[in-house]
């Protein structure tokens, strides 16, 4: 399939669904005589962004909407946002707390039953409490501290003057941000949810979701194919025993991809190792276009650009002529960028996505594996 430019793909997705979602949260009012043309509307519109539009019936159609699960549009503070699901995971920023805490769902739950927690974050007196405070006007930090699901405002000149001089006072488990006052953001919304709500899917239960989403349109059975593979009780939930581990493991349902781009392929995982040598992130390829040299990868991860943290599209620019290379190749562009999750914090080790991946060569460096059950899902949807 073409690729069209992203931000067209996605602006015409967007004013897609903000229009849909903003009449479902808040629909037109009607009389007995009179109904509202509501359904119409949405049916128009829900067709518009069909993703089969831009990429026809296969399983690039069906990953773009597993993916879109990830992303759904309110109107906050008067402000029409398109929210991202954040990226969540247990055990993280937990080394400088006397107490731990676990993420709901353990990171791994559909997105579905997310936005359901989400809708209940939102509507909570402390939310709109929240948002008041960063529409007052007034210029201040604020702390949010994840073991107690709280947050506290400081106004006090000092901490401003630190926090815009770059001498960052946060911890890991009470990051610092500073704040306006003109009003609530996207990014402001992202940080109550992760923070406060303590929500979101790690990069393997994001990926998860969508192998998820293939299976079920490829009229596979992943908990029969795969709970004994991976260990999962009977009474278990697969999705908690599918991370990156399972995805980097010997098992015979794991095929290894030999990174030549011309062998990549939509739902290929893409993994990324650590400092042990052991894969620590995973990301699903949606597409590749060998006429344009572009491939696209889904990923949900907070070391990215502000607006970006979470769910996120990333892409890698090759050349359509040299499809021997590997991703692992200087020459390969990879243009998602890595930044600290709150502004102020360590920079992450890594600039970008490539540098990530051509990592630790002793250990193998980045690898690409596809899932045997998955490959034959893929080839009913193709066809």
């Amino acid at each position: 399939m073409g690729l069209s430019p992203p931000g067209l793909r996605l602006a015409a997705f967007f004013a897609g669904t903000a229009l849909v979602w903003g009449w479902l949260l808040f629909p037109l009012p009607a009389t007995p005589d009179v109904p509202a043309p509501v359904d119409a509307a949405a049916n128009r519109l829900a067709a518009f962004s069909d993703p089969v539009r831009i990429w026809g019936k296969g399983v690039e159609a069906v990953i773009e909407a597993a993916y879109r699960r990830s992303f759904k549009t309110y109107i906050i503070g008067g402000r029409v946002m398109n929210l991202r699901m954040p990226f969540a995971e247990n055990r993280e920023r937990i080394e400088l707390s006397d107490q731990g805490w676990e993420i709901w769902g353990s990171g791994k739950a559909d997105p579905v039953s997310l936005w359901v927690e989400v809708n209940g974050l939102l509507a909570a007196e402390d939310f709109a409490r929240y948002t008041a405070v960063l529409g007052d006007g007034r210029e201040k930090v604020i702390i949010l501290d994840i073991p107690t699901q709280t947050w506290s405002v400081s106004l006090d000149f000092f901490d401003i003057a630190r926090m815009k001089a770059g001498a960052y006072r946060g911890l890991p488990h009470r990051p610092y941000v500073l704040v306006s006052g003109k009003g609530i953001e996207e990014s402001d919304v992202y940080n109550y949810l992760y923070c406060v709500g303590r929500l979101g899917m790690d990069c393997s239960g994001f990926v998860w979701n969508i192998l998820s989403h293939i299976a079920v349109a490829g009229g596979t059975d992943l908990g029969r194919t795969l709970r004994r593979t991976t260990g999962t009780p009977r009474d278990g939930n697969l999705s908690y025993y599918a991370g990156a581990q399972f995805f980097n493991s010997r098992t015979r349902e794991i095929l290894a991809v030999e990174d030549e781009v011309r062998n990549i392929r939509p739902a290929d995982i893409l993994l990324f190792r650590g400092e042990d040598g052991e894969a620590v992130h995973s990301a699903i390829v949606q597409s590749v276009n060998f006429t344009r040299g572009v491939i696209r990868y889904l990923q949900s991860t907070d070391e990215a650009p502000l607006n970006e943290r979470g769910a996120h599209e990333s892409f890698i620019h090759f050349d359509p002529a040299r499809l021997k290379t590997r991703l692992s190749d200087p020459s390969i562009i990879w243009t998602q960028k890595r930044y600290s999750p709150f502004p102020g914090e360590l920079a992450p080790p890594f600039s970008d996505d490539g540098e990530r991946y051509r990592a630790y060569p002793e250990s193998g460096g980045g690898r690409v594996v596809r899932l045997r059950v998955i490959e034959e899902a893929v080839k009913k949807l193709n066809r």
